[in-house]
This record gives C-alpha cells, structure tokens and sequence, in this order.
C-alpha cells in the first residue's frame, strides 16, 4: 500500500507535476540518490506554474523555474506527503536505481572477472609463460562480449585456463578429441563446438602459443585446434562427388575408383578426404554443380565425367577436397542456380579455383528463361538485392529484366548431356 494520503498522492501525480518529477528522478538516479543540486524547468504552461507554486509555497510566475532539490525535499516533508523526496518519487513510481552505484558494482564485478582469470594462470603452469600472459591481455582488451554475465564469464574463462593446461600442461596427453577434450573440461561434449565463446578463447590461445595470427575462417580455425593435436569433428559433414579415378594408392583410392567405374556417388568426410592420396592427370576437368539432384542424375545416366557438388554452400570439406584436387594440377568448371544466392556462390568458385563458367553466361539464362515458358513451367520468382556475375556482367541485368529464378533442375538434361 501506498505510505501517501491517496488525495495527496492523486495530486502529486498529476500532470502539472510529471516534469519535475521526471527531472528529478533523473537528478537523484546519477547522483547516488541524494536530494541535491538543482533542476531547470522551462516552457513551463499555466497548470504547471501553478501547481509548483502550490508545492514550494512560493509563486512561479514566469516559463522558467529553478527548483533546488533539497529545498523541496524539506518542503515535502513538511508537507501533507509527510515523506522526502526519495521516497515521493519512489512512492509515485517506477522504482529508482542509483546509476552510480550500479557503475560501481559493473566495475567491481568487471574486475573481478579479470582478476580471478589472473588468479588461475598464476595457480598454474601456465603462468611461467609469456604468451599466456599475452593470451590475458589481449582478453581484457577485448572484453566480455555483451550479454554475458560476470559469473558465466568467470566460469567460461576459468574452463579456457583448463583447456589449456590439458593442451600445453606437463601432463597433456599426445592427443585429443575435441569433444573428448570439450567434455574434459566443460562436463559437455559440446563445449568447445566453432563459434562458442570458449572455443574462440581456446583457440587464441593456441594461436599465441604457437605466435600464429588466429585464422578468421573454419578451415584455418581447424588448422589451429590440429597445431595443439586436437582432432576437430571430420566425419559429420560430407561432400558429395562423382566419377573421380585417382591413380592407384592404398585401399581409399581403390574404393573411391571401383565406385567411380560402377557410377556410384560417393558421401567424403573430411577424414576421407585428409586420407586421400589424390592423384589425377594434370588438366583433368572437374565439373563443379550446386544441387545434388545433378550428382543422381549423372549417376542414373553412367555419365563418366568427375563432378563434385557443393550442395549449395560450399563448406570446409568442399573446399577442402576442390583445394586437394587443385593441388594435382586439375581445372574446374562450374554451374549453379540463376537466383541471387546462386550467383554469390558462383562468384566465390571461380574466384578461388579460377573456374570456367558451365552453362552460366546470360545467354544460357535466356535461353532456358525461353524453354521454361514454352513448357508451361511454374515460374519461381527473383527475389533479393541483385548481384553481379564476375564471369559476365550481362547476366544480372538478364535475370533482373526477366526476374525469375532458375535452379539447376530446370537445365538438368543439358547438364547431363555435358557430363556424358
């Protein structure tokens, strides 16, 4: 229940009064909560000035009015309201907070994050190195990202400290799973899984340790955890390829070569494709699509010609195989879908393997636009903010003055016929 007589408190909140009330809410709120200083009314109307004459005991008579806080914190004390003005403005809401003694609590809290991190680097073995301290630096530097509490950032930066000593710690083992070395650590297999907070510290800090930058894509960050022998997840993702014969070698390239000849696609992990001698003629042509209905087609149609599908985003372990065959001295062509998306993606292809377009040029756009309107075809309409073709600047404009949307289904029989 309200401590104010309810006439009172109907009268004091009132709209006469809301500015200064709302003045010096935010007066008290930024200075610890105490009745001093003073606040400036202006452009005051006719009810104002006469409900603070009222409240101050003293004419206002003019558009603007000083009214200094204590003095009216006296007056309401004094006053019907029988309460000062803390507990006024607390009484006719919202609640207040004292903004400095929250700053206050932030910085010890802050600071209490960053010295129980030092606590742990220098209860361990590693606090004898330097590039663990480096490693501490550059954390408080950085900051905890926002929306993490002190305590969950004490708890995480303390399990980083943990991670590391079972890495570069007298007693570190030769090797680690990372969901082994995860659950070690964290009671969770996913703990240290690519964009976690934990995993980012970690792998700064192995970064350190080995005086490497810290790679910005999956490919380096998986570069780095196998620098601290810890072997990253390779066997959940896949790419899927058809119709490579590698020559000779172990079992592996026997296998991916025996399912070639019997044109059958093949699911590689990242593991297959690390184990994977590789050996290809120079020149070897390389067909690259988007959709893995163009992987089943071909196979359905014993095509003969190698095509590997990027099925529609081109992870690690697609490009980690198109960089192995990259190395052998093979070259790439490449097709995908005609939306915006389809042609970023293509963009990122031929920038990196210097891929030839396949089927890709606006007049191939045309063309199929024109076949799939004679077939009565549904359209799929373009959406989203255009982009240009590298390989073609005619393409964008065909597609944004036709505005409709192809996927590599629509051309399959020509792509078929190409790999046959």
């Amino acid at each position: 229940m309200s401590r104010l007589p309810a006439a009172t408190r109907d009268w004091l909140a009132g709209p006469g009064l809301v500015r200064l009330w709302e003045s010096a809410r935010k007066r008290l709120e930024g200075n610890g909560l105490r009745a001093t200083g003073s606040v400036r009314l202006s452009g005051l109307a006719v009810q104002e000035r006469n409900d603070l004459s009222l409240l101050l005991g003293k004419p206002v008579t003019g558009a603007v009015a000083a009214v200094r806080l204590d003095s009216l914190d006296t007056r309401l004390r004094s006053s019907a309201a029988g309460l000062g003005l803390k507990d006024v403005l607390q009484e006719l809401g919202p609640p207040l907070t004292d903004r400095r003694a929250v700053r206050t609590q932030a910085l010890a809290q802050r600071d209490q994050v960053w010295s129980s991190l030092a606590s742990s680097l220098e209860g361990c073995r590693l606090g004898d190195e330097d590039w663990a301290w480096r490693w501490y630096d550059g954390l408080r530097r950085a900051g905890v990202p926002r929306g993490v509490p002190p305590a969950t950032a004490v708890r995480t930066l303390q399990q980083a400290v943990q991670v590391l000593v079972l890495l570069f710690g007298p007693e570190r083992a030769d090797a680690w799973g990372r969901g082994d070395l995860a659950a070690e650590a964290t009671g969770s297999a996913h703990g240290l899984d690519d964009g976690t907070w934990l995993a980012r510290l970690v792998q700064r800090g192995i970064a350190l340790a080995h005086d490497i930058e810290l790679p910005d894509d999956a490919a380096g960050r998986r570069a780095v955890w196998r620098l601290a022998s810890v072997t990253p997840d390779e066997v959940s993702s896949t790419v899927l390829a058809y119709g490579l014969r590698p020559d000779g070698g172990s079992w592996r390239e026997r296998a991916l070569y025996e399912r070639a000849v019997h044109h059958v696609e093949t699911h590689l992990t990242l593991r297959d494709v690390h184990a994977l001698r590789l050996s290809l003629p120079a020149g070897t042509l390389i067909r690259i699509c988007e959709n893995p209905r163009v992987v089943e087609a071909a196979a359905d149609a014993a095509c003969a010609r190698p095509l590997v599908c990027t099925s529609g985003s081109a992870a690690t372990v697609v490009l980690t195989l198109l960089d192995a065959l990259a190395a052998t001295g093979c070259r790439f062509a490449y097709h995908g879908d005609f939306d915006w998306p389809g042609i970023a993606l293509a963009n990122r292809v031929v920038h990196r393997y210097g891929a030839e377009p396949w089927r890709m040029g606006a007049a191939d756009y045309e063309q199929l636009a024109a076949r799939t309107r004679a077939r009565n075809v549904p359209q799929h309409p373009l959406t989203g903010a255009p982009t240009t073709a590298d390989w073609d600047p005619g393409l964008a404009p065909a597609m944004t003055a036709l505005g409709m949307a192809l996927h590599e289904e629509a051309t399959l029989d020509l792509l078929v016929a190409d790999l046959a």
